[in-house]
């Protein structure tokens, strides 16, 4: 094994680690080294479809994706083994090595951990094999010490690679050198010694302020506070987990305001970030009708629940404003589970998602299957009617991650089909429109047939994330964090 590994471990989720890793993934392959991405395992419901061994397709968290996007490498399902993807608040679907594990879903959640530790130290293996720098990213935070004796993720990764490792702290929410030094102090020696440096992120105001403090930090600790990060709003990188940015934001004056509903297991939200970079588009997560009204496009995402994100839609009492928008000939957009629920009826005979009436704006129905679709798509739209014609005849290109299959109600009228397959179905008024094709606004010519406009490219995204990095650590140090010669860091 060559690789040499660096780590990012962060003092709570949130703090940073995601964007970090991304970040010294394009730095590394910058410098000319070749990178690959590693998280042993991730707690998301946004996905990517990715390349699993003998010529199979898997999924791993989308931040994986990405981060391999800007290592300049192919993605694959060894860059992040376990992927959990929550159901609902005790039960999570368990994905290994990019493929779901029933077996492992039903297990305890502390008895899966000797399970699938071999399958994670494995892939980490081969990633070293194949590469000269690992950008590890770890899990929440290594100081949880009621998972400590079945950590798959923090600490037990990092000796395992003998990983030279960063802790971050978001010093935005307050008490920054208590985390860091709580995290530090909960550590064992031998975990300790990994620990190359304290990483401040999320900072505003003046960095002559923080002074004493990393100095006596170092003090306690002997290890030092190697950069201060500014808050940086738009860097351009979707969110890992959840709406973090819940901010109503556009660029220049508002042409158009879109409304995604935001039920509590949303998936693939990340699919929705070039509509935040859109001159001119506002991006507005929604949960009541008031956060819904003036809107000029309602949008519903993927699920991993979705006859349980359904009834929460209802109680909300969004059912009726999605009603009201749709009847006023407002624009609809379903998406994957948003696309079954906008059908007449979900029907769940192997207890897969559940049973449920739908929003009935599409003459469609779906039903579940135990084996799940995980697939990369592309087709061309076909005659796209109303409000949506600008799509007619353009070519999409994005993946599938799906249990339902949706088709014509039999007893109803025929809903017009713009995609073959199954894949995406209109309204006849041409308002309503549903897909089961994720990405469809990471396509360039998407936004420009929607909008006039583009948004930055990925790449320019993540370059603007290297460059960001390069400036605020001190001269040096990240070459020396991936090589074998020893560190000596001060803060620029």
């Amino acid at each position: 094994m060559t690789a040499r590994c660096v780590m990012v471990l962060g003092t709570t989720s949130g703090a940073g680690k995601s964007w970090l890793a991304t970040a010294l993934c394009r730095w590394y392959a910058r410098q000319g080294l070749k990178v690959a991405p590693f998280k042993a395992q991730n707690m998301s419901n946004n996905a990517r479809v990715v390349a699993a061994p003998g010529g199979a397709l898997g999924e791993i968290g989308s931040a994986q994706y990405f981060q391999a996007l800007a290592a300049r490498c192919r993605p694959d399902v060894r860059m992040n083994p376990v992927l959990l993807k929550p159901e609902r608040d005790t039960h999570s679907q368990v994905v290994l090595m990019g493929r779901v594990d029933e077996e492992l879903t039903r297990a305890p959640w502390r008895g899966r951990s000797e399970r699938v530790w071999p399958a994670i130290a494995n892939a980490l293996d081969q990633l070293r094999a194949e590469n000269d720098v690992v950008v590890i990213e770890g899990a929440g935070s290594p100081a949880e010490i009621n998972l400590k004796s079945s950590d798959i993720v923090n600490m037990r990764v990092a000796l395992h690679s003998g990983a030279r490792c960063l802790l971050v702290t978001d010093i935005d929410r307050g008490g920054a050198f208590a985390h860091l030094y709580g995290t530090w102090a909960m550590l064992e020696p031998s975990e300790r010694a990994l620990l190359a440096g304290f990483v401040l992120n999320k900072f505003r105001g003046d960095a002559a302020l923080l002074a004493p403090g990393p100095q006596q930090l170092q003090q306690m600790t002997g290890v030092p506070t190697v950069a201060t990060l500014p808050m940086w709003w738009h860097h351009g990188l979707p969110e890992e987990d959840g709406v973090f940015d819940d901010r109503v934001s556009a660029s220049g004056a508002v042409r158009l305001t879109v409304a995604v509903v935001a039920y509590p297991r949303i998936s693939n939200l990340d699919e929705f970030q070039p509509l935040k970079n859109v001159p001119g588009v506002r991006l507005r997560w929604v949960r009541t009708p008031a956060e819904a009204m003036g809107a000029d496009w309602v949008v519903l995402p993927g699920s991993k629940h979705t006859s349980g994100d359904l009834a929460w839609l209802r109680a909300q009492g969004l059912d009726r404003a999605i009603a009201a928008h749709a009847q006023a000939s407002g624009m609809v957009l379903g998406i994957c589970g948003g696309l079954q629920m906008l059908g007449e009826a979900l029907i769940d005979t192997h207890g897969i998602d559940g049973n449920a009436p739908g929003l009935g704006l599409l003459p469609l129905v779906t039903r579940f299957a135990p084996d799940k679709t995980v697939r990369h798509a592309r087709a061309q739209l076909g005659t796209v009617r109303g409000p949506w014609s600008a799509l007619h005849g353009v070519a999409l290109e994005g993946y599938e991650i799906h249990h339902g299959h949706t088709v014509q109600h039999p007893g109803m009228a025929t809903a017009h089909a713009v995609l073959p397959d199954g894949l995406g179905w209109q309204n006849i008024e041409g308002n309503v429109l549903g897909l089961y094709m994720h990405g469809m606004f990471e396509n360039a010519v998407v936004l420009h047939a929607l909008f006039g406009a583009s948004a930055p490219s990925l790449d320019s995204v993540f370059d603007g994330l290297a460059d960001f990095i390069g400036a605020q650590f001190a001269p040096g140090f990240l070459d020396a964090l991936a090589a074998s010669t020893s560190i000596s860091a001060s803060p620029p």
